[in-house]
């Protein structure tokens, strides 16, 4: 077997799996251009589904108001009939144009891919989470130390610290603390504070954890760690009284939030301007051609940094694509309100069918 795996080919890598990502996939998948989705967070929706997933907007075209989470649950309704590959958790960390102008592109986890064509959808940047920045943390990362949940079942019978005061900290603290199987041993949800940013039903849901004596809570701040055997044994917790007091535990979950980085990007040699990627307006190409960027990532003169407008952008990025992937084989302009062909892609019935 080769010590490496195959790259995975691909006619389009999408970078980016929010909003405008996501409805770049349809407008691919219209033209008949498969795709794949690369995204730094362990799931979609990008910037409306991990910072405001239940706040409202109010600007989509033909819907009056919706969530962020509302919207990226339509639109992966939308794609769904495209089958489109998710590869989330990766971050993208190389590019290269290949010898046959295809673009290999690799991720830090070490999946390559081999893209006739690149979208650059990444927002105002990849998603990373804040780190907990502590002496000697850093190297104990994805063994004792994690900032998302992939597998909630690697926690079961551990001592587990959430750290953090947000949604997604009070929601996996009282996720485990409610767990029926793979239970940890114990649950503690520790904050520099006893107030949180959090929806009101889950404070009033942890306080009731806590007052049964399921979950514990805890005022202060992570000041530093003891090891036993190259192995996480205890934090040290800096209290609201200025001691400092160890807390045992097998498994810390840090959830900081999370903040943009243009990361890799910037050193792909694409044409930049106050760290975003300049477009043309007829492709929406960067000055790499067959690289696209769409959405808040990109600029050009008139740039609006609005959900609606990456739509458009992703809409014209798609047909010069389509053009790259296929040359010489036009597809003519139809609309989903009349052609067979779309139909038969969206797996809807014709109303020639139907009569």
């Amino acid at each position: 077997m080769p010590d490496h795996p195959a790259p995975i080919e691909t006619d389009a890598l999408i970078i980016g799996a929010g909003p405008v990502g996501l409805f770049a996939i349809f407008e691919l998948g219209l033209l008949e251009v498969s795709a794949h989705v690369v995204d730094a967070l362990p799931q979609v929706g990008g910037q409306p589904g991990e910072l405001y997933p239940d706040k409202p907007i109010y600007d989509i075209p033909g819907i009056p108001v919706c969530s962020g989470q509302q919207l990226v649950d339509g639109l992966m309704k939308q794609v769904a009939p495209f089958a489109p590959h998710f590869h989330l958790g990766h971050q993208v960390s190389t590019l290269q144009r290949q010898a046959d102008g295809r673009f290999q592109v690799g991720t830090h986890r070490g999946t390559q891919f081999l893209a006739r064509t690149v979208f650059i959808a990444a927002g105002v940047g990849a998603f990373v989470p804040r780190k907990l920045k502590v002496e000697g943390l850093d190297a104990l990362e994805d063994r004792q130390l994690f900032y998302s949940v992939a597998d909630a079942a690697r926690f079961a019978g551990q001592r587990l610290v959430i750290v953090g005061g947000g949604d997604s900290a009070l929601d996996w603290a009282i996720h485990f603390a409610t767990a029926a199987d793979h239970a940890p041993a114990s649950v503690t949800l520790l904050h520099r504070r006893d107030g949180f940013q959090a929806a009101p039903a889950s404070v009033a849901r942890m306080r009731e954890l806590v007052a049964a004596g399921a979950l514990r809570f805890a005022v202060g701040q992570v000041d530093g760690i003891e090891q036993q055997d190259g192995r996480l044994a205890a934090i040290q917790v800096l209290g609201p009284d200025g001691q400092t007091a160890p807390l045992p535990l097998d498994a810390l979950l840090v959830f900081h939030g999370m903040s943009p980085r243009l990361g890799p990007i910037a050193d792909w040699q694409l044409a930049l301007e106050r760290k975003q990627l300049v477009v043309d307006t007829e492709k929406f190409q960067t000055s790499e051609p067959g690289i696209f960027a769409i959405g808040d990532i990109n600029t050009y003169p008139g740039k609006r940094k609005l959900i609606l407008c990456g739509f458009h952008e992703a809409t014209l990025a798609a047909y010069a694509a389509q053009a790259l992937v296929a040359p010489g084989h036009d597809l003519p302009f139809q609309y989903t309100t009349s052609s067979t062909r779309l139909h038969r892609l969206l797996g809807v019935d014709s109303p020639a069918a139907m009569d």
